[in-house]
């Protein structure tokens, strides 16, 4: 007898082939049968008219503090997601003394923008090794989670504070490769790392990977190569821009000297910005010509940004100018913006080159008003600030300034990237490109302005519903079995007799993502932009329902994926 029966569902089944309807039968974890079915099951759900995919795997997360005190990685879980992929861009809490915790808690949430006091709060550290890490939160988990060894925890295990200051002697690199080389024999998907100039501690230096000198990002990329399944992931400076000749060099050097895929974070672009988007791309041309792979990690969403002027985290950070008015204290602040030549001054520099992929943000006039406070801009809450500067017979930056000034810079302000058709359009040309690998969402991270859990249910709402740029087979595939075969995932990815059952069903007509909203329900009561889904019936991870209806059961039947136990080296696919 089956533990679980699916029948009549349209399966959609990972591999990018067309739907079937058909009927799906799992038992002790894995998919039994896919096919007409005449046996009897224990649970048995009537799933006409729905879909059934893989579940969806989400492959650059941040979950590694959430998990200690949330394993049911909400609210990722919510959305379909089945298997999260943590420890991004080099921050990772394992290895960690319980000395160095002072440290790399705090910038921990300055680089991943966690609250602190919910960190401090709810992080209690019962670990000191990688593979201790991994044993706390086996067990505890409704999805299954994935972890790179991060190169800043690297480094500061072995270096202390001088990882902060220098590059490694030789003997240091040494005893980093033999560290990561313990993380990786334990499980660790691979190395991670970030060179980006937008990571900073807590207060305001470099964080320790980017002091890294190239013998030793070489050093640790060859320890890769030496463990089954593994992967490089790394934050790149030139995804800002475009590569410099030291970037390009490096990378395609990581990956060939580990034979592994390096994964870049990430590709963003808009109308007008393909001669960069090629150049960038045409680093994973010359990785292949090498020997290696190189992709580059690419959102299909544009998730909405929460953005006011009293917060200096948030993308108004990038942007030339203004990046500098944020650093200003309160009152400083507000005397500038009441200056309407500097407002004009702002505006001109926000929309510069300068501001390199987060120009779009300059475009003022698409902001969509949120929250206000004083009783001058009640009424406001929903409407384009576009529209009121049409209104007033001012400036869409000048009118942005004149509604947060009243209420003490507390407005807040809902943007996205690339919301126009030209963005998208422009976009929809790479989506087959085979150097791109769909993810980035940084669910767990960025909670104050952004939720990039919903990229999941918002993409797939836009596939069936909206622009409808792909197949729904082949968006999928994309957020499923492709993303599996990169990060060299064992057994699952796809709907096939034998594979895991990591499966979710959900309703093509409504599958979407709610607003975000604010809610106090970290440790410490400390505030995150959460937004559920619509549309989701079922989750099952390894064959146990943790989702009914969009409600998450309490069941923790996920897995940590091991690198060698759940992963297999597969051979480049190089085009």
């Amino acid at each position: 007898m089956l533990d679980y029966l699916i029948r009549g569902a349209t399966v959609v089944d990972g591999t990018g082939a067309r739907p079937i309807v058909t009927d799906v039968g799992v038992k002790d974890g894995r998919v039994a049968v896919v096919g007409s079915v005449d046996e009897s099951a224990a649970t048995i759900l009537d799933a006409a008219g729905l879909v059934l995919s893989p579940g969806f795997i989400d492959s650059h997360t941040h979950f590694d503090a959430q998990l200690v005190w949330d394993g049911l990685a909400t609210p990722s879980n919510l959305h379909g997601v089945t298997t999260t992929v943590n420890g991004g861009c080099g921050f990772t809490l394992a290895p960690l003394r319980a000395t160095d915790a002072p440290y790399m808690l705090p910038m921990f949430a300055a680089v991943e923008g966690m609250p602190p006091e919910a960190l401090r709060a709810g992080v209690e550290q019962r670990w000191e090794s990688f593979e201790e890490y991994l044993k706390v939160v086996e067990g505890t988990v409704a999805v299954n989670v994935a972890f790179y060894v991060g190169h800043s925890a690297l480094r500061h295990y072995v270096m202390g504070d001088a990882a902060l200051e220098r590059e490694a002697s030789a003997a240091e690199v040494g005893a980093m490769v033999e560290l990561l080389h313990g993380g990786l024999e334990a499980g660790g998907l691979g190395f991670s790392t970030t060179l980006s100039h937008a990571h900073y501690d807590d207060i305001g230096r470099p964080v320790g990977s980017r002091l890294a000198g190239r013998d030793e990002m070489i050093a640790l990329s060859k320890a890769v190569g030496e463990h089954e399944g593994t992967t490089i992931s790394l934050a790149a400076q030139g995804a800002s821009d475009r590569f410099s000749s030291d970037e390009f060099d490096l990378f395609l050097s990581m990956s060939v000297a580990a034979q592994r895929p390096l994964l870049w974070n990430q590709l963003l672009f808009h109308a007008g910005e393909q001669e960069r988007v090629d150049f960038q791309l045409s680093l994973s041309k010359a990785a292949a010509k090498a020997g290696g792979q190189i992709l580059a990690f690419f959102l299909p969403w544009d998730p909405p940004m929460l953005l006011s002027l009293n917060n200096a985290r948030t993308q108004l950070r990038f942007l030339p100018g203004i990046g500098e008015l944020l650093k200003l204290p309160y009152a400083e602040r507000v005397e500038v913006l009441q200056d309407r030549s500097t407002r004009q001054r702002l505006a001109k520099e926000a929309d510069s080159p300068a501001a390199g992929v987060q120009r779009p943000y300059a475009a003022f006039e698409r902001y969509r008003i949120g929250t206000t406070f004083s009783p001058e801009n009640e009424g406001l809450t929903g409407r384009l600030v576009g529209e009121v500067a049409s209104e007033r017979g001012d400036e869409p930056f000048s009118t942005l300034v004149d509604i947060a000034l009243r209420d003490e810079l507390r407005t807040e302000f809902w943007a996205a990237r690339g919301g126009t058709d030209a963005d998208w359009a422009a976009r929809s040309e790479y989506f087959d490109d085979p150097n791109i690998l769909f993810g980035g969402s940084d669910a767990g991270a960025h909670v104050d302005f952004r939720c990039g859990a919903a990229f999941t249910t918002s993409f797939m709402a836009d596939v069936l519903r909206g622009r409808r740029f792909m197949s729904l087979e082949a968006a999928i595939h994309h957020i499923t079995g492709r993303t599996a075969d990169i990060l060299n995932l064992r057994e699952r990815g796809r709907i096939a007799e034998g594979f895991f059952a990591d499966l979710v069903l959900f309703d093509p007509e409504t599958i979407d993502s709610s607003t975000p909203e604010t809610l106090c329900d970290l440790p410490a009561g400390a505030p995150r932009l959460v937004a559920t889904s619509t549309g989701i019936a079922r989750v099952l991870v390894n064959g146990v329902e943790t989702v009914v209806d969009g409600v998450a059961t309490g069941a923790t039947p996920g897995s940590v994926l091991r690198s060698n136990q759940d992963t297999v080296t597969r051979p480049f696919q190089q085009n």
